[in-house]
């Protein structure tokens, strides 16, 4: 499932969620969790992982910050949006170089503007 298609079935979801028109099926059998802090202006959370889940991802509030990037060699100040995000993993279920290889992919993801599958 590509970032734009997962995104789109988040929302369809979300919506059904908000109108308490989502089916209980839906609600059942999850493996990973993504939520937002964000939305409420927080730029970072641990949040716990719901059993029997796998993991879950929290993504902050996107935020202008000052960030150091080489320019023609030289280190300059430059203002780019930035968001922090945490992943959580059961440890018995999930490699940790596996767990930090999918949060890579991720962040390279959202850096290059990338839509393709995880």
């Amino acid at each position: 499932m590509s970032l734009g298609e997962m995104a789109a079935r988040m929302n369809q979801l979300a919506t059904a969620a908000r109108t308490r028109k989502i089916p209980v099926d839906e609600l059942r059998g999850g493996t990973f969790t993504l939520t937002n802090i964000g939305v409420f202006g927080n730029l970072i959370s641990t949040p716990l992982i719901n059993q029997p889940q796998a993991a879950i991802m929290a993504t902050g509030a996107i935020k202008k910050q000052p960030v150091v990037e080489e320019v023609d060699g030289e280190d300059r100040i430059v203002i780019r949006p930035m968001m922090f995000s945490t992943l959580t993993y059961d440890h018995r279920l999930n490699d940790g170089s596996k767990s930090g290889h999918f949060f890579k992919c991720f962040r390279e993801c959202l850096e290059s503007g990338v839509t393709t599958s995880l």
